[in-house]
């Protein structure tokens, strides 16, 4: 589920840099939430049912965060793909210019209390953007999800490590 909530919302993204918003907002973002959330929760679950690990002694080292058996070109691929999520976020913030709405018949942009009549265009535009964030936040859930449903999956087959990824004592 979680990859596909993941592509779902790639391509989603993809339309609305291309300038064209494939669905409306709600359906977009609650198919996104619905296909990503319940994943990323297995992940998380499943991973700490399954490995038991501490928190990584250090923090910037992949071999702390990557289960033992999971090979490190997926996690530098989950890596990518993440930052990919972010990159639209960033993008779509850059181009928030206030609240857009529609008030009395007009197109308006509040931003800090000032209001500013805009045009239709410029508030599409506003509400692309918005929904560029959702979907991003939740593609990079999603990614997430994905990458620690896959470990989890995938160690059934994968050989037992010959010592601790951990600190040693699981968390409480």
């Amino acid at each position: 589920m979680c990859s596909a909530g993941m592509v779902w919302a790639a391509v989603l993204i993809a339309g609305l840099l291309a300038g064209v918003r494939l669905v409306p907002t709600p359906a977009a973002v609650g198919i996104a939430a619905v296909l990503a959330i319940p994943g990323v929760v297995a992940g998380v679950i499943g991973n700490r049912w399954s490995y038991r690990t501490t928190r990584p002694r250090a923090r910037w080292a992949l071999t702390s965060w990557v289960p033992p058996h999971v090979p490190h070109w997926a996690a530098m691929l989950a890596g990518v793909i993440f930052f990919g999520f972010w990159l639209a976020v960033v993008i779509a913030f850059a181009g928030l210019d206030g609240n857009a709405e529609q008030r009395d018949g007009q197109y308006v942009v509040e931003n800090n209390g000032r209001v500013t009549v805009i045009t239709e265009a410029d508030y599409d535009r506003q509400l692309d953007h918005e929904q560029q964030i959702s979907l991003g936040i939740l593609g990079a859930l999603a990614v997430g999800g994905t990458f620690m449903t896959a470990a989890v999956l995938t160690h059934h087959a994968a050989p037992e490590p010959t010592h601790t990824q951990s600190a040693g004592l699981p968390l409480a």
